[in-house]
């Protein structure tokens, strides 16, 4: 039975997917049926159909070789929807790999099972111009009543409805995080932890792709990482940088010139002229202008820290 599911596949290496809500016993019938017609490895998960964070999924997505080919026992067991399917599949060519459901007639490797996904596509299309259109007759229909559109809840600032509202975002966030981990995860193995989250940043939105922030970049690789689908070490902190002679005369310059500022507001100031910290962030601290004060000090010019006033530290 493998060696009739290789010579199908044309030798490419066949990889299985299966997945049950928690409500169900197991994945021993999908595994059964994926090891019968020859996948050499077979990831299981327990989750629901509409849940949209699925690690296990992720991480085979992302670790996916080119030629190799994702299988699953159904449809239903891969995507919660038509678009989701799609958006599985274009995520599988871009690594040059293929899809096969063993109960549908889905196979990218065959002209057949193209056709079937392009039917697919056209169907998902049509659902969405639908739906719009519905929502729109929905909404027209609600102002001519003088009914006004949002969430109650929102509107009266309920906590729980703000709650709810903030994780509907934020699962629709990390939804496309993990759409699109190839456009962005291999520059930040690449720079992390030896650059800055700021540097990180500068470089992906460099691409006009991406509009990162430095919070919701870090944020966003801390989830990953809590969930197993990056390496923990890409949170650690960047090398301390020796700050150099520029950095601790421009700092000792500021306070000799401007005696009665604050760390604070020496820190505003570097921040406004776009100075990198010592760790060649953007985000200057009260801390690290006392380190390079302290640092001018001891070279003979400057105040010493001690002489300077925390106020707004």
């Amino acid at each position: 039975m493998l060696k009739r599911a290789k010579r199908y596949a044309g030798g490419r290496r066949l990889v299985g997917y299966a997945r049950v809500s928690t409500e169900e016993q197991g994945t021993d019938p999908q595994v059964d049926e994926l090891q019968s017609v020859g996948c050499e490895a077979i990831h299981q998960e327990h989750a629901s159909g509409a849940d949209r964070g699925r690690p296990v999924l992720a991480r085979l997505l992302n670790d996916i070789q080119p030629g190799e080919t994702l299988v699953v026992v159904r449809l239903d067991r891969l995507a919660r929807s038509v678009s989701h399917l799609l958006q599985v599949i274009e995520q599988l060519e871009q690594k040059g790999a293929h899809f096969r459901s063993l109960c549908d007639p889905i196979d990218t490797t065959t002209p057949q099972g193209m056709f079937s996904l392009q039917v697919l596509g056209a169907v998902a299309q049509l659902e969405r111009a639908l739906i719009s259109e519905r929502t729109k007759a929905g909404l027209r229909s609600a102002r001519a009543r003088g009914r006004l559109g949002g969430n109650p809840g929102l509107r009266a600032r309920d906590p729980k409805a703000i709650r709810a509202a903030s994780d509907a975002r934020n699962k629709v966030h990390m939804d496309g995080v993990l759409a699109h981990l190839d456009e962005w995860l291999p520059t930040v193995r690449r720079l992390r932890p030896k650059k800055s989250w700021g540097d990180v940043v500068r470089v992906l939105n460099s691409t006009g792709k991406s509009r990162w922030t430095t919070e919701r970049l870090r944020r966003t690789v801390r989830r990953l990482a809590s969930e197993g689908i990056v390496e923990r070490n890409l949170l650690d902190r960047p090398p301390q940088r020796k700050a150099d002679d520029h950095l601790i005369v421009l700092v000792g310059g500021i306070a000799t010139a401007a005696p009665n500022l604050t760390l604070q507001q020496i820190a505003n100031q570097l921040e406004s002229m776009r100075e990198r910290t010592p760790r060649g962030g953007t985000r200057w601290h009260p801390s690290s202008v006392r380190n390079l004060l302290r640092q001018a000090a001891r070279l003979g010019f400057g105040r010493t820290s001690e002489t300077v006033s925390p106020a707004g530290e």
